[in-house]
């Protein structure tokens, strides 16, 4: 799940109370998708950092709740609101995440230098989606062998 840290970093996760936060305002389809399909409670999540001067891997969340609508959608004052998007038939969805630990940052550099991670959608070129999952063999190769944790 990918974050800019001026907006919400892991360390914002990690202050939050109770170490959970929303993951709202995604609106793309097939992001949205991957959350609503995909996702579920005790899924491992890397938070990555975007749009920033070393993107990378910051740290590790869980999913903390099953999908359910995004209140921004229907709120007027919100920058995520969809005027298309109804109450009994809403397009966006979110999950909760709770903050599992920080890392050293794993930048994206780095990550592409891993044949390992070759296919990782992550690093697929042009990937502009916020959130995309993470195969298994991804995740032990990034938490053993790069965060040896």
């Amino acid at each position: 799940m990918k974050s800019e840290p001026d907006e919400f970093s892991i360390d914002d996760l990690a202050a939050s109370p109770g170490k959970k936060s929303a993951w709202s305002g995604v609106r793309n389809y097939q992001a949205r998708n991957f959350m609503r399909e995909e996702m579920r409670p005790g899924d491992g999540v890397f938070f990555y950092h975007s749009s920033c001067p070393e993107p990378g891997i910051a740290g590790i969340a869980e999913v903390a709740s099953e999908p359910y609508p995004d209140a921004s959608q229907f709120d007027p004052r919100s920058p995520y609101f969809d005027a298309a998007s109804k109450r009994e038939a809403p397009r966006w969805f979110n999950v909760e995440v709770r903050f599992v630990r920080k890392t050293r940052l794993v930048g994206l550099a780095e990550l592409r230098t891993r044949a390992e991670l070759s296919g990782m959608r992550l690093l697929a070129p042009g990937n502009r989606l916020s959130i995309t999952p993470v195969a298994a063999r991804e995740w032990n190769f990034i938490t053993r062998r790069l965060m040896k944790i």
